[in-house]
């Protein structure tokens, strides 16, 4: 079972998020665009593990207090960098409690034996991808020129109240993610 924990975004500024794509797409036809229904603020990738271990780790993640954590939807860019472009991203920004909270569940899982995160925690969504090959780096070079001229993007603000355990499921045309449990944020 291939499993990650998140924080769930709302119809609010899903819809944000959608209006925005829809409009900026153009600029980037070659690139593999994400499904908005499926964006979510990962907290920790936790990958494959077998059935019998997801009840111990619902468990362990009962143990990740938090507050509830103010989350802002603004601003776009580029990884690795705007040259080099192979993602196009919406900017996640929150107080350093979201960036604990990961930890925190970061630290608590390496117990279970779920290996560490080796990079620093760098909330964000994915809204598109170059392709694999060919003129992958360019794929984003109209839609750079575009946005440069535009205003920062505002996509919205929810006050994060749970984070849930997700279960990720690839299909084809796209992966499908089901809640597996709710953890609240008190």
């Amino acid at each position: 079972m291939r499993l990650f924990v998140a924080l769930d975004i709302p119809t609010e500024v899903r819809a944000g998020l959608q209006q925005y794509v829809e409009r900026v797409r153009i600029y980037a036809p070659d690139a593999r665009w994400a499904r908005i229904e499926s964006l979510h603020v990962t907290l920790k990738f936790i990958g494959e593990v077998g059935e019998a271990k997801v009840q111990e780790i619902k468990n362990t993640l009962a143990q990740a207090e938090s507050e509830p954590i103010q989350v802002d939807f603004k601003e776009i860019g580029f990884f690795p960098t705007p040259k080099s472009a192979r993602v196009f991203w919406a900017g996640v920004h929150a107080p350093d409690t979201l960036k604990n909270l990961a930890g925190r569940i970061d630290e608590l899982l390496e117990k279970l034996g779920i290996e560490r995160e080796k990079r620093p925690y760098h909330p964000h969504l994915t809204l598109a991808r170059a392709p694999e090959r060919g003129e992958s780096k360019h794929c984003f070079r109209l839609l750079q020129e575009r946005l440069g001229a535009e205003p920062a993007a505002q996509f919205g603000t929810m006050t994060a109240q749970e984070f849930f355990l997700y279960q990720s499921q690839i299909l084809r045309g796209g992966s499908r993610y089901t809640k597996l449990q709710r953890f609240p944020l008190q």
